[in-house]
């Protein structure tokens, strides 16, 4: 016996870990391969030895922490981190700022505080201070920072990316103090900073020489800043969505347009018509992206105007008027068009569309969305044309024939995205469209033609399918359901929301999806907590789960979510049979962060507050507003100051129509009525 403890000792001491013998360098290689989308890949490898806990700290560069509380262990762990991504934090302070300063220094290159409340130029201050490699901030949405923020802001000398979305209390001043101190700016987002105007975008345009990107939505601005900008060597793309201050007549001034501008957008400028986009776009010659949304008619005139673009591709004009001359003009000036997106657009016909296609043979992207007059003759020109289709949008084509779709099966076999939403496609046009094998976006919501048969084409063919939209095709069963989870293995999100007649049996053999990250099963009365039971144990990367009006889901089935679905961060669990017991039992996800949790008979005042205050991520909640006087008013304010949102409903409880026919036909009365 002492012979054979002294052998295994022995054998023991000579094992060697064949990881020992590699450099770090190589293993760094192996943990570049991990996907960080899935960040339990990492936390495993980092559990099975101390070299391994101790290598993948040094390795990481990326971190998105769920709670602020924990930042000082974390940042002491993973010493190397350069981009820090705070927006499922929603409570940081100057302290934490202060914190990641202390911890990051020199290492930090990118934080994203667009999430995230309660800090202040104080803080700001001192992370610029200790950061001095800080290339990029993303502040959007603190709309309480002021001038001296942004003066704060102004002394990193390095920032070359800043967003600053909706600081509506920042001034010409404090965007001046960034321009002067950040010259090496070249992407700059100042969307509804409704403080700053001509001066302070001057002063942007004259001091940062390097601008690629600049984002001027909805400010207060007029042409009078347009030429300096149009001035910068570099600038690639421009924003000026929403700008009502630009029009025609202060556009026809400019000399020259900028001969570097790539991306345009002017949606929503009402006072710009073609004169002012020709003034604008003279000189663009490398114009590629022309986005010209809700703004005025498009008329044979205005399509004149982009004659000059010779290398324009992209054209978006959703929700514009649109003539059928000034469709055959884009037709014939804009040969070379890769993307034209009309959705919303009234005025689109036949006639329009079709004289359109005809000449753009090498067309990728198309969106006719709400197109309501089209029928059969124009989609066949579609067809038969643009045969080098990657994504059609055609949702609510209400005049289209089911024909049609069998010829766009037949001969767009290049689609990777079909949105066929509220159309008259039935089983032969899904036959028809199974041939697309590229295919990874589907969407046949409110298709009441098709049934489990047309589904099986497309389970057994399109092997690449990512995302299936089948909300209220009510004709789809668990058959359906079960041919697709068969042959669709990457298939990443599902809604089969009032699909009436799924059962548990679809989201058992669903389960075999490991990919599967949101499910949307409203209004499903069959489903219990079997089948949800199910999702929980073979869909580890579930993040979104709406189960509303699923009247048998009850705790039986939460728990098991509570357990496996440790990604969970949005659930609508309204109108179920979960208690007290089920929605406490969700304390244990540490992602969560948005529920929605109406009319609940078993939920009481106190198995909420205890809910709530054991859910320490909680973002966003949506409540019945009779909890307001339930609950004591220290709650609410104790969860907002750590970051949570109420959304109060006063809404009763009202059961959805269980016909979709009729549903769509009360839909389209409401259309008519507005």
């Amino acid at each position: 016996m002492k012979k054979q403890r002294s052998t295994m000792a022995e054998a023991s001491s000579s094992f060697t870990n064949l990881f020992d013998l590699l450099s770090e360098e190589l293993v760094f290689i192996i943990l570049d391969y991990l996907n960080d989308n899935n960040p339990q890949d990492k936390k495993s490898f980092s559990l099975v030895c101390k070299s391994f806990y101790s290598i993948e700290s040094k390795h990481r560069r990326t971190l998105k922490p769920l709670r602020s509380e924990h930042l000082p262990s974390i940042l002491t762990r993973y010493p190397q981190i350069s981009t820090l991504d705070l927006s499922l934090c929603p409570r940081i302070t100057d302290y934490s700022l202060s914190v990641i300063a202390m911890a990051c220094g020199n290492t930090l290159r990118f934080i994203d505080l667009s999430r995230s409340k309660f800090f202040s130029g104080n803080g700001l201050a001192v992370l610029v201070a200790n950061c001095r490699s800080l290339t990029a901030l993303d502040l959007s949405n603190a709309t309480e920072l002021r001038d001296s923020a942004a003066a704060a802001i102004g002394e990193a000398k390095n920032l070359e990316k800043l967003w600053l979305g909706r600081c509506k209390l920042i001034t010409d001043i404090g965007i001046g103090c960034i321009a002067v101190g950040c010259p090496k700016l070249k992407t700059i987002g100042l969307k509804w900073c409704l403080g700053i105007g001509d001066l302070g975008v001057e002063l942007v345009a004259v001091k940062c020489k390097e601008l690629r990107n600049l984002d001027l939505s909805y400010l207060p601005i007029t042409s009078k800043c347009l030429p300096a900008i149009l001035k910068l060597q570099y600038l690639e793309e421009l924003i000026l969505e929403g700008c009502f201050g630009i029009d025609d007549d202060s556009l026809i001034l400019l000399k020259q347009g900028s001969k570097s501008l790539k991306n345009l957008d002017i949606s929503s400028c009402q006072n710009v018509s073609d004169t002012g986009l020709s003034s604008l776009t003279s000189g663009t010659g490398c114009l590629r992206q022309l986005t010209l949304a809700y703004g005025s008619p498009v008329t044979l005139d205005l399509a004149r105007s982009l004659q000059r673009l010779s290398k324009l591709q992209s054209i978006k004009l959703d929700g514009c008027l649109v003539t059928c001359s000034g469709l055959q003009a884009i037709g014939n000036y804009c040969a070379s068009l890769r993307e034209l997106s009309l959705s919303k657009c009234s005025g689109v016909t036949d006639e329009g569309l079709s004289s359109l296609v005809k000449k753009q043979k090498e067309l990728r992207k198309l969106d006719i969305t709400c197109c309501r007059k089209l029928t059969c003759v124009s989609i066949a020109h579609v067809a038969y044309s643009c045969m080098s289709l990657t994504s059609l949008r055609m949702e609510s084509c209400t005049l289209v024939p089911r024909e049609a779709f069998v010829l766009i099966g037949r001969k767009c076999n290049l689609l990777e995205e079909l949105d066929l939403t509220d159309n008259e496609i039935d089983d032969e046009g899904l036959k028809s469209i199974s041939k697309c094998s590229n295919l990874s976006i589907l969407k046949l919501g409110i298709c009441l033609n098709i049934t489990n048969e047309g589904l099986n084409f497309i389970g057994n063919r399109c092997s690449k399918l990512v995302e299936l939209d089948l909300y209220r095709s009510m004709e789809i069963t668990d058959s359906g359901i079960t041919a697709i989870a068969r042959g669709c293995p990457s298939l990443e999100m599902i809604n089969i929301s009032y699909c009436s007649g799924i059962t548990d049996a679809a989201l058992i053999s669903m389960s075999k999806c490991a990919k599967v990250s949101t499910l949307e099963c409203r209004g499903c009365p069959l489903i219990t907590s079997l089948g949800i039971a199910a999702i929980a144990v073979g869909c580890k990367h579930l993040t979104k789960l709406d189960i509303k009006k699923c009247y048998k889901i009850n705790d039986f089935g939460v728990l098991p979510l509570a357990h496996f679905s440790q990604n969970l961060k949005e659930i609508n669990m309204s109108c179920t049979s979960i208690t007290d017991v089920g929605l406490l039992s969700l304390a244990s996800i540490g992602c969560l962060q948005s529920m929605v949790i109406l009319h609940l008979k078993g939920l009481s005042p106190r198995g909420l507050a205890a809910a709530l205050l054991a859910c320490g991520g909680l973002t966003k909640v949506k409540l019945h507003s009779s909890f307001k006087t339930l609950l004591p008013q220290p709650l609410f304010e104790h969860l907002e100051a750590r970051g949570c949102v109420f959304q109060w409903r006063e809404k009763m409880f009202q059961d959805e129509l269980e016909d979709s026919k009729s549903w769509k036909l009360q839909v389209a009365e409401l259309n008519n009525e507005s």
